[in-house]
């Protein structure tokens, strides 16, 4: 008869390779944050006249302007211009993230609201 208590039949040694696999994937999401920070998305809106492009690290990198977009008597088309490329580079950003993550983790999802 088993004893109560402790780890049945073997499970340290189970406990250890589920440790080194947690230890594993750390390193791999560590690599992989440092690809992702690496990278930069670029958007543009108005049809090129705006373009904008983000590092991985949440950052706007640049901002380029077509000097067509520039009119004095509408700056507030230029800024909505601005807004929306900004907003689609970095939800690119988010996209290649949330990819990244999924396929190291293996959709393992729901760990303790963690997100990435």
């Amino acid at each position: 008869m088993a004893k109560r208590g402790g780890f049945p039949g073997g499970m340290p040694g189970n406990m250890t390779n589920l440790m080194k696999q947690a230890q594993r994937m750390q390193r791999q999401m560590e690599e992989k944050t440092k690809e992702l920070e690496e990278k930069q998305y670029t958007a543009a809106a108005g049809g090129g006249a705006v373009t904008v492009t983000v590092s991985g690290k949440k950052e706007v990198v640049s901002v380029k302007i077509s000097p067509e977009a520039v009119d004095p008597d509408d700056v507030e088309m230029l800024e909505d211009m601005i807004v929306a490329a900004a907003n689609e580079a970095f939800h690119k950003m988010e996209e290649d993230s949330s990819a990244v993550m999924a396929e190291l983790t293996g959709g393992l999802g729901g760990l303790g609201g963690l997100s990435f």
